[in-house]
């Protein structure tokens, strides 16, 4: 068990995986298979590339306070960089497909937080549990391009704020076959359909971008 969260779960709900895994969560159960919930089966280059990514994330929104959904949220090491950083979300919620990866999460007992298990490309639902911002880090480059803005698209209509995501922008990052990088005029361009008040960052990783989407508070 994790510890418990400070305020209800609103439509908190845990799926089932696919009985046959999808092809953008292979690589992510291979990797388990070899290196068990261990950093590499994270599929990060480093520890300094991921906490670039939070890091840009966190600059770019203040969760503080806030409920926080981190989709396909690995063993929710951003949770704890949060705490490091004195970043303190009203809840957190971990939706998380691997198995190992989520019980990993919820063995670390961190404070306001929850972790779902389910798998938000094949159930986009899954989304929709009222939190203020979702955060997405490296869980979609895996992705198809179709599957990648579909995906951004059911983000925005469950967020009550904001979402908050990285990508690969060029191939300087993405050499592995299983990675897909996006051109980031084509990024930006499809997320002006979805809202006005939206914002990129490039400057902290090379071949990394990070984009927030804002909407009205409802």
């Amino acid at each position: 068990m994790v510890a418990e969260a400070t305020t209800p779960l609103i439509g908190f709900r845990t799926f089932a995986m696919p009985a046959d895994a999808p092809d953008y969560l292979q690589p992510y159960l291979n990797a388990t298979k070899r290196y068990g919930a261990g950093f590499g089966s994270l599929l990060w280059a480093s520890p300094q590339t991921q906490a670039a990514r939070f890091d840009a994330l966190l600059d770019a929104v203040d969760v503080n306070d806030l409920v926080v959904l981190d989709v396909g949220c690995g063993r929710a090491d951003l949770l704890q960089h949060m705490l490091d950083r004195g970043v303190v979300p009203r809840q957190y919620i971990g939706l998380e497909a691997v198995d190992e990866l989520a019980a990993a999460a919820e063995a670390k007992r961190l404070p306001h937080a929850r972790i779902a298990r389910g798998d938000f490309v094949h159930d986009p639902t899954l989304l929709s549990v009222d939190a203020d911002v979702l955060l997405f880090s490296g869980s979609l480059n895996t992705l198809s391009e179709a599957a990648f803005y579909r995906t951004l698209a059911h983000a925005y209509a469950a967020a009550r704020r904001a979402v908050v995501f990285n990508f690969l922008a060029s191939p300087y990052l993405a050499a592995s076959s299983f990675l897909t990088w996006h051109r980031p005029k084509a990024v930006l361009d499809f997320c002006a359909t979805l809202t006005g008040e939206l914002q990129m960052w490039d400057d902290y990783l090379k071949g990394d971008a990070t984009v927030r989407l804002m909407k009205a508070t409802r």
